[in-house]
Parts: C-alpha cells; structure tokens; sequence
C-alpha cells in the first residue's frame, strides 16, 4: 500500500487532534478548521434516533453546540492513527479515542444544568475519517463515530438534545 510521507502523515493526525482540542474547548471557529464545508458527519451510533447527528457539517455543528454545551468537562483522547488507504491527497483512517466526559447533577444526582456536582461517565470508540488535501491544508470530508462502549451512562433527567 502506497504511505503519505512523514510530513502528510503528521498533518493528517494533526487535524484528528485538532478537532478532539475543539471539542473539549468548545471552540467553534477551530472546528471550521478541521472539516471542509460539505463534509458529512455520522454520530447516529453515539446519539441513535438524532437527525442532526448524521448530517451535513454545518448542521452537525449546530447540534454539536447545543449537544456539548451542558458538558462543562470532555477530555478526547486520541491513539495513533491507522491509515487504511491513501492515494497521494486523500487518506481512510481509523483512529480509537476514549473519552470522559462531566456533566453536572444536583445532590440526588439528577441532571440540573446549574448544579453543583460533577457525573462522570466514560465514552469509546473509534472514529473513521477521510481526510483530504484542501488549498487550506488537510481537511476531514467525512467523519464516523462507531460507539465501543459508554460506562456510566447519562444521569436521571438527561436526553441528548434533539
């Protein structure tokens, strides 16, 4: 199988970590930077029966704000990412993340966005990208999450935002 250089290589995991940092950090505008205008997004295994998380980016990202916006704690953590396939611009990879993640409960540990204690629960898996060269550097066209596990689960009173 034909391998990116070194330089692509790096490039290539660097916009994986790049969205994982924009995630936990809530920053919008570096999400722009990691998937081109049209890229589709499938989280349907992560948020099964939400309409907004298979869908076109812009739409994806919309849900995502509102999804994550009551997680006042993510932490995305990456491993090495696989390149299955790569042709000299674009590149099929599998990368396993695991993923705490904070959400905050009231004292009989119900969700209450104003609480003041932190549920804890954890979330793994793998994500399987194409990734492209853009003028803009490379940039993820397609993204699916496949869900491998979740411990912990959502607290009393909590449903993924439509």
């Amino acid at each position: 199988m034909n391998m990116p250089d070194p330089v692509d290589r790096l490039a290539i995991e660097d916009v994986i970590v790049r969205y994982t940092i924009a995630i936990d950090e809530k920053d919008w505008d570096l999400l722009d930077t990691v998937f081109t205008p049209d890229a589709h997004l499938d989280y349907s295994s992560s948020a099964p029966g939400v309409d907004d998380a298979n869908a076109d980016y812009p739409t994806v990202k919309r849900w995502l704000q509102a999804a994550l916006s009551i997680f006042p704690m993510t932490q995305h953590m990456v491993g090495k990412t696989y390149i299955r396939s790569w042709d000299g611009d674009t590149a099929q990879c599998t990368t396993l993340f695991h993923n705490p993640m904070g959400m905050p409960v009231d004292d009989d540990k119900k969700f209450d966005p104003s609480g003041s204690q932190l549920h804890l629960f954890f979330v793994g898996g793998w994500y399987h990208d194409t990734v492209s060269r853009t003028p803009d550097g490379f940039r993820i066209v397609k993204k699916v999450e496949i869900g491998g596990y979740m411990e912990g689960g959502f607290p009393d009173g909590f449903d993924i935002p439509q």
